[in-house]
C-alpha cells in the first residue's frame, strides 16, 4: 500500500441510540472521523430477494492504522455506505488497516 493510494475522502461513522421521547429509541450515527482511504471493489452478485432482483458490492478499504475501528461502524462517501464486515491490521505493525465492507443504498 503507497500513501498516494488514500484518495477517497470517508467518513467513519459509529451507530448510537438516541431517546425518541415516547420510551424508544431511534439510531443515528454518528461522525467519529474524516479519514483518507483507498477503496477497491472486490466482487459482485445478484440475488433474488422478495420476488426482486438485488445486488450485492464488497470492497476493501485501506485507511492509516486507527485503534477503535470495529465492524459495527461504517464508511460514508456522500450517499454511498460501506457496511464493514471485518477490520485487519495485516501487517500487524500498525500500519494500515485493511476493513472488508459491503457497499448498501441508504
Amino acid at each position: 500500500m503507497r500513501i498516494g493510494d488514500l484518495r477517497h475522502r470517508l467518513a467513519l461513522e459509529e451507530a448510537a441510540r438516541v431517546d425518541d421521547g415516547a420510551g424508544g429509541a431511534e439510531e443515528t450515527w454518528m461522525l467519529v472521523d474524516e479519514l483518507w482511504a483507498a477503496l477497491r471493489p472486490i466482487s459482485g452478485q445478484e440475488r433474488q430477494v422478495a420476488d426482486q432482483l438485488a445486488g450485492r458490492v464488497t470492497h476493501e478499504i485501506w485507511v492509516r492504522y486507527r485503534a477503535g475501528v470495529k465492524p459495527e461502524m461504517r464508511f460514508r462517501a456522500g450517499a454511498r455506505v460501506f457496511e464493514i464486515r471485518a477490520v485487519i491490521d495485516t501487517s500487524e505493525r500498525r500500519r494500515f488497516l485493511k476493513c472488508l465492507a459491503e457497499e448498501r443504498d441508504l
